[in-house]
C-alpha cells in the first residue's frame, strides 16, 4: 500500500487497542495482512514515549473525521479539500489510502472524548499540538471556517489537554484576532520589547519542527508551517515596534 504502509511499518502502538483500534480495526487488519508491521509497546514512563508516525497518522484521520461530521453533513467539496491537503502533505499514493480510511470513518459514530483520552494518555505534547495545527489547516482549506467545526476543534484541544494559551496561539495562526501576532506568541500587546523577545524564543523552541521529527518526513511540512507562523508573527511585531 505504498507510503501509507510505511506509517504502519514504522511502528504502531496504542492505536491497536482502545476506541481508535475499534474504529480502525478492519482497515488496519486488511493492511497488516499484506504488510510487515512493527508493533511498538509504549514505554512504562509515558513522559518519554515518542509517538510513531503510524500512531500519529491514524489518530489524525480519526480526528479529521470527527471535525468533518461536526455540522451533520459531509460535502464532496470537503472531501476534495481534504484530499488536496493529503496530496500536498503526503503525496498522491498516501492521500488515496488515507481518504479510503476517512470515508469508512465518516460512516461510524466516533466517541470523541474516549478517542481523545486515548491519544492524550499515549501521545507526547508536541505531537498533540501538531494534531490541532493540522485540523485547523484542513478547516481553513476553503478559506472559511464553519462554527461547528471550530467548536469541535476546541473540544478536541480541551480533551487532549492543550493549554488555553497554546490553543489560542494555534487558532490565531488561522483565525486572526485584532492582536493575532501577539496571541501567536502568547503575550499581551502591553508586553515590553524584552518580554516579546523572550516570548518569541520560547515559542520558536516550542514549535520548532525538530520537536516532532519523530513523526517522520510526511508530517514535517505541516510542522514547518507552524514554525513559520511564529516567525511571521515576530517579524510583524518587530516592524510595528521598530525592534532591532
Amino acid at each position: 500500500m505504498g507510503k501509507f504502509a510505511k506509517w504502519l511499518g514504522g511502528g504502531l502502538g496504542f492505536v491497536f487497542g482502545g476506541p481508535i483500534g475499534g474504529l480502525l480495526g478492519f482497515f488496519i487488519g486488511s493492511v497488516v495482512d499484506g504488510t510487515s508491521v512493527r508493533w511498538e509497546q509504549p514505554s512504562g514512563d509515558r513522559r518519554v514515549y515518542r509517538t510513531t508516525p503510524g500512531d500519529f497518522g491514524m489518530s489524525l484521520i480519526v480526528l479529521i473525521a470527527a471535525v468533518m461530521k461536526a455540522d451533520g453533513k459531509i460535502l464532496k467539496s470537503e472531501l476534495d479539500y481534504v484530499k488536496r491537503f493529503f496530496v500536498s502533505q503526503f503525496g498522491p499514493g498516501t492521500a488515496q489510502e488515507a481518504l479510503q480510511m476517512l470515508r469508512d470513518l465518516l460512516k461510524q459514530d466516533i466517541p470523541l472524548r474516549d478517542v481523545c483520552t486515548q491519544i492524550r494518555q499515549n501521545m507526547d505534547y508536541p505531537s498533540r499540538l501538531q494534531l490541532i495545527h493540522i485540523l485547523y489547516n484542513i478547516s481553513a482549506a476553503d478559506s472559511r471556517f464553519e462554527s461547528a467545526e471550530v467548536s469541535v476543534i476546541k473540544t478536541i484541544a480541551d480533551y487532549l489537554g492543550i493549554s488555553a494559551s497554546d490553543y489560542e496561539s494555534l487558532r490565531n495562526m488561522f483565525i486572526p484576532a485584532t492582536d493575532a501576532a501577539y496571541r501567536v506568541l502568547e503575550v499581551e500587546r502591553t508586553a515590553t520589547d524584552d518580554e516579546l523577545k523572550k516570548a518569541y524564543r520560547k515559542m520558536a523552541l516550542k514549535y520548532h519542527p525538530d520537536k516532532v521529527s519523530h513523526l517522520g518526513d510526511d508530517f514535517r511540512k505541516s510542522a514547518e508551517e507552524k514554525f513559520k507562523a511564529v516567525n511571521q508573527a515576530w517579524e510583524k511585531i518587530k516592524k510595528e515596534r521598530d525592534i532591532v
